[in-house]
């Protein structure tokens, strides 16, 4: 792009004003010698004034006509245009052409001056344009953002992406305007300079790059909980842009990480978990081996009123009947027998399936994990059917207390370490002895 600007003897209205300006000053007895200063900064006082008015009015037309179509439509996106500024960037460029066009009349005596600011005036419109057309962008993505499609989305990291692309563009327009050649030498130059560029802007590319992987794949949204270990966050996702990712930890502690560790890194992202509906707990209660037994038909006939579990032993007691008849009953070792932790088991399934605060069509399990030194694990595997977390603590510690109080009436054991005051009881009721 090449401005050419005529010569100032080729233009008949600056040469008009010019001479007329100068017979008037002349008429007012005005020495020759300040005659062109004068005239100078008349000039230039004019066209503050005029540039001033033309900027205010706009702007203030713009504004109102915008304000009533937003009144009349009740469309966002008139009323985020005033938001984002529009009226004052459309208000700066109109007076552009008034400007380039006063500059040869103003600059008329000192025409060393005249190419190099309308240079400058066409710079200063370049930048203009662009940020005129980016006050529109950013008022679409804010239209955007509150479609429930986009709600989730990071527009900042694409609305910075524009950005790039337009001030790349400006810049060889800019280029283009300062040296007069096309763009095919700008991009040459930056070819020589690409190694630098790429080693100053290496956390910029990465960014852009892991942004576009981060939203193409829909890896982590506005909202999401996830978790970084590596990076010390846990928490919520505030923000996505080019270059780094907000996390409004649980602690309410701001932890940012680069847009590119979402693609280098591993991370944890509990949306999974919010969409289902439900939040899976894990607890284990350590039975004492040497409580585990089999039960007596009375003992049985006990059990046989308990809810959940009267089922199951009619049923067990048919079962193990068949594989009892070819054995000698006198010796339990020969006997297939309902021991006390196979009806903690199967109460536990119970109780939990029946549970007002469970979600019954995710996986819900009462298993024993492999014997260890502390005991025998038997762990509650299930769903809640909320994700909020206060109610998830509070649900969780309810089955919990709700177990250990009932592994009694099993005629079990829970396995804890004796702590120094156990050891000194035993001690006092041996002694009394």
């Amino acid at each position: 792009m090449q401005i050419e600007t005529l010569p100032i003897e080729s233009d008949p209205l600056t040469l008009t004003i010019s001479r007329w300006m100068q017979q008037l000053l002349s008429s007012f007895g005005i020495s020759e010698q300040w005659i062109e200063y004068t005239k100078f900064f008349i000039l230039v006082a004019l066209v503050i004034i005029i540039v001033y008015v033309l900027q205010y009015a706009t702007k203030y037309v713009l504004t109102f006509i915008l304000k009533k179509i937003y009144a009349i439509t009740k469309l966002s996106f008139f009323n985020y245009t005033i938001n984002n500024k529009l009226p004052y960037y459309l208000a700066l460029v109109i007076p552009y052409s008034f400007i380039r066009s006063a500059i040869p009349v103003v600059f008329y005596d000192f025409p060393a001056f005249i190419s190099p600011l309308i240079k400058v005036a066409d710079i200063y419109m370049v930048f203009m344009v662009i940020w005129t057309v980016m006050a529109l962008i950013k008022s679409l993505a804010n239209v955007l953002e509150q479609k429930p499609a986009f709600h989730n989305k990071p527009m900042k990291s694409y609305i910075q992406v524009l950005y790039i692309i337009f001030f790349i563009c400006g810049a060889v327009i800019i280029y283009s305007i300062l040296t007069g050649q096309s763009a095919t030498g700008f991009f040459a130059a930056m070819g020589a300079a690409s190694a630098i560029l790429m080693l100053v802007f290496q956390d910029t590319i990465k960014g852009f790059v892991g942004s576009i992987q981060v939203s193409a794949n829909n890896m982590v949204q506005i909202g999401d909980w996830i978790t970084m270990p590596k990076y010390g966050a846990d928490g919520d996702v505030m923000e996505i842009n080019l270059t780094t990712v907000k996390i409004r930890n649980f602690d309410k502690t701001i932890t940012t990480v680069p847009t590119y560790s979402l693609i280098s890194d591993s991370f944890q992202n509990w949306r999974g978990m919010k969409d289902s509906g439900g939040r899976r707990f894990k607890r284990a209660l350590n039975i004492k081996h040497n409580s585990i037994r089999f039960l007596t038909q009375e003992e049985i006939e006990k059990f046989k009123k308990v809810d959940g579990l009267r089922e199951y032993i009619i049923g067990k007691q048919e079962e193990y009947a068949g594989f009892n008849k070819s054995t000698d009953s006198e010796l339990p070792l020969n006997m297939h027998q309902i021991t006390n932790n196979d009806l903690f088991l199967q109460y536990g399934i119970y109780y939990l399936k029946n549970h007002p605060k469970i979600d019954n069509s995710l996986t819900l399990l009462v298993r024993q994990l492999a014997p260890t030194p502390q005991g025998l694990p038997v762990e509650l595997y299930t769903f809640t059917n909320t994700t909020v977390w206060k109610d998830y603590e509070v649900i969780l510690s309810e089955i919990v207390n709700h177990f250990i109080s009932v592994v009694k009436y099993f005629d079990l054991k829970i396995y804890e370490e004796s702590s120094g005051s156990d050891l000194y009881d035993v001690y006092i009721k041996e002694n009394a002895k």
